[in-house]
């Protein structure tokens, strides 16, 4: 079924309509005051782009005036065009051999040209006003024009220019009358489910019409190929067909003329989820890249999300300008690493690596060989670097840390195959680390981009003993981040501890199920 059951006209982004009439002419040709005589000239003479300087006796005002505006000339009374109609005024000096109009349209830099010879006779009335209508310039509905009077020969800094725009469909008069404002009485339909656009044609019929759906940025660029509407034949229904619903992408449409107006209207402008979700992220080189398919304005940075609705922590040296492709490399797939988007189309958080696919380390705080020592391990399905260090809990963000430690590496040993391996650890004094408001932090660091994890506010119920006597007693936390419900406190699991003395040696480890705290990255 058609999704909306309204029909939405394209004219509905047009604005207020002007009451003012566009006057009618039935031909336009080259005309001057009365008593002078003057020719329309072909200027084949391309020496007159550069200037000369004017004799002394030429006044820098000898060009008057230069009034712009539109006429309409209409083969019937729906088949109408615009004109851009050109008045000039000036001072005749015996120099002075004529006159020379230039519109120039601003979107595509095509230049058309007048010029207007002003007799000898003429000439030697010097002094006196004279004004020029010149032939009328044809010109599009909508169209930015700059248009430009000078003399011939062109003289240095004897100019004038103005910039004029021509009326659009808003304009009552040209709406009704000029046939590249009827394609905004078609009406389309968005089918969803079949994923097309339908166009149809008014039954009353009329001339014909391209329709095409396009991306727009810079430019409207095609996402497809232009398909004519015919306003005569049995069918007035044309599907165009997409792929993808963006923003960017819009309906397109024009009548079947040289250089009509185009008319857009964008259907899916508010749908943004798609360019959101435009995120890849490559295993082998570790890259993660967000190239949206519509041009955006912004700011795309990373970010830690401690937990569920929790405020998503900017990283350091992540902020990039969101244009084009952004690209961070050396990213490390953790859960809690997000995207935030700050952008013309909203603010947006994306964490690409929730999904199980990809791997995540975590981290343990267990009790240490030593009495007074905590032990900090780390396990991973693959190698990796880490280091711990010493935070002081508080309400801003990044946290003030101290008594930064590398982890050590722990040789392969074989082991529980469906669990990963522990890969690094470090010993910290307990009596710090058990302090209220202190949190132990951390991070991967054989990588550029990683979120660290946190465990804070130990209260720690370790005495003297064995690695054996931690199954009775244990420690506590009151989260792995302040607010954090999707971190858990492990009570029991199979966590590397050393042999009997504190120092490491290949083959001396153990497996032990003792209770303690972990965070999973």
């Amino acid at each position: 079924m058609l999704a909306g059951h309204a029909v939405t006209l394209l004219c509905l982004t047009w604005g207020a309509y002007q009451s003012l009439a566009v006057p009618r002419v039935t031909e336009c040709s080259l005309s001057c005051s009365q008593g002078f005589a003057c020719k329309s000239r072909v200027n084949q003479n391309i020496f007159n782009s550069f200037c000369r300087q004017p004799p002394a006796s030429m006044p820098r005002s000898v060009l008057g005036a230069l009034v712009l505006s539109t006429a309409m000339k209409c083969s019937s009374p729906d088949s109408c065009s615009l004109l851009l109609r050109v008045n000039a005024s000036l001072t005749l000096h015996e120099s002075l051999q004529g006159l020379e109009a230039c519109s120039t349209s601003l979107d595509t830099q095509e230049m058309k040209c007048q010029a207007v010879r002003v007799p000898r006779a003429s000439r030697r009335q010097a002094g006196r006003q004279l004004q020029v209508h010149f032939d009328c310039f044809e010109v599009g509905v909508a169209q930015a024009l700059y248009v430009t009077l000078r003399t011939v020969p062109h003289f240095c800094g004897v100019q004038l220019g103005q910039q004029y725009h021509t009326e659009d469909c808003r304009d009552e008069d040209v709406g009704k009358n000029v046939p590249d404002c009827f394609a905004e009485k078609l009406s389309y339909w968005v089918d969803r489910s079949r994923k097309v656009v339908l166009v149809q044609v008014p039954e009353s019929g009329g001339p014909d019409y391209y329709a095409r759906l396009c991306l727009k940025r810079f430019t409207c660029e095609d996402a497809g190929t232009p398909v004519l509407v015919t306003g005569n034949s049995i069918s007035r229904r044309v599907s165009l067909p997409y792929s993808q619903e963006l923003s960017c992408l819009c309906l397109e449409v024009w009548s079947a003329t040289t250089d009509a107006v185009r008319i857009q209207t964008c259907p899916f402008k508010d749908d943004t989820e798609s360019l959101w979700d435009a995120i890849h992220y490559h295993p082998g080189s570790q890259v993660l890249s967000w190239e949206p398919a519509c041009p955006m304005r912004g700011r795309v940075s990373l970010c830690w999300r401690p937990g569920p609705g929790a405020h998503c922590l900017e990283l350091k040296h992540s902020g990039r300008p969101a244009r084009g492709k952004v690209q961070y490399p050396l990213v490390d797939t953790q859960p809690q690493l997000c995207l935030k988007f700050s952008t013309s189309l909203g603010f947006q958080v994306r964490c690409p690596f929730k999904q199980p696919r990809f791997p995540a380390w975590k981290m343990t705080v267990q009790p240490a060989p030593a009495p007074d020592r905590l032990r900090v391990a780390f396990f991973s399905s693959s190698p990796a670097r880490f280091q711990v260090c010493l935070c002081h809990q508080g309400k801003t963000w990044p946290p003030d840390c101290r008594r930064l430690l590398q982890a050590t590496p722990v040789p392969a040993a074989s082991g529980d195959p469906t669990e990963d391996p522990a890969v690094a650890f470090v010993d910290i004094p307990r009596d710090e680390a058990c302090a209220p408001s202190i949190c132990i932090q951390g991070r991967r660091t054989d990588v550029q981009f990683s979120a660290p994890q946190q465990l804070c506010n130990l209260q720690c119920g370790w005495g003297g003993g064995t690695a054996q006597e931690v199954e009775d007693r244990g420690a506590t936390a009151s989260a792995c981040h302040p607010g954090d419900s999707s971190l858990r406190l492990c009570l029991t699991r199979k966590t590397w501890v050393p042999g009997p003395t504190a120092g490491m040696r290949q083959g001396a480890s153990s497996h032990l199920d003792s209770p303690g705290l972990c965070c999973e990255g």
